[in-house]
């Protein structure tokens, strides 16, 4: 059975840069990707911290992009309805939510450091500590209030989760 989130994050991070687009230009696109990648590693690693919460993922299947569709208004076509059916709808809130805000996003990292994905988080400063070029590039994808209708689905549960891990929120 598989152990790792890789389908999660790569549908997640896919669906956060097609509602939210970076500006033209290669690089702009590399870099929002980069960030939503992050966002959505992040927030998949604090969602299933374990090797079983995984296993019951890959069982039971995510929530998929419907209604994360419906908020936004997007009508998919046909041929985006294999990947979407790995979106998570809280794993897409989460990285919203750490997309929106870098310190929460700090707090968040210094949580998934008491989860089984310690190490698999890998550098996080584009999303914990974007420079004005990250900014640029994800402008669409950082702005809060544009990402509130996603984040405000399951802000809560976050918040509480790293209140209850013990990680500063500030």
């Amino acid at each position: 059975m598989p152990h790792d989130l890789t389908p999660v994050i790569a549908a997640s991070a896919r669906w956060l840069l097609a509602a939210f687009p970076a500006p033209a230009g290669a690089l702009s696109r590399a870099l929002a990707e980069v960030q939503a990648r992050q966002a959505a590693s992040l927030a998949a690693a604090l969602r299933y911290p374990t090797d079983f919460d995984v296993q019951l993922l890959h069982l039971l299947a995510p929530s998929g992009a419907h209604r994360l569709d419906w908020l936004n208004g997007y009508d998919p076509q046909p041929e985006d309805s294999a990947w979407r059916t790995w979106v998570d709808e809280t794993v897409v809130s989460w990285a919203a939510c750490l997309l929106a805000d870098p310190a929460l996003a700090a707090a968040a990292q210094r949580a998934v450091r008491e989860t089984e994905h310690r190490g698999e988080a890998g550098e996080l400063q584009r999303l914990t500590d974007p420079g004005d070029r990250d900014r640029e590039a994800a402008v669409l994808l950082r702005h809060p209030d544009l990402l509130e209708t996603v984040a405000a689905l399951h802000r809560p549960e976050l918040m509480e989760l790293l209140s209850a891990e013990g990680a500063e929120l500030s």
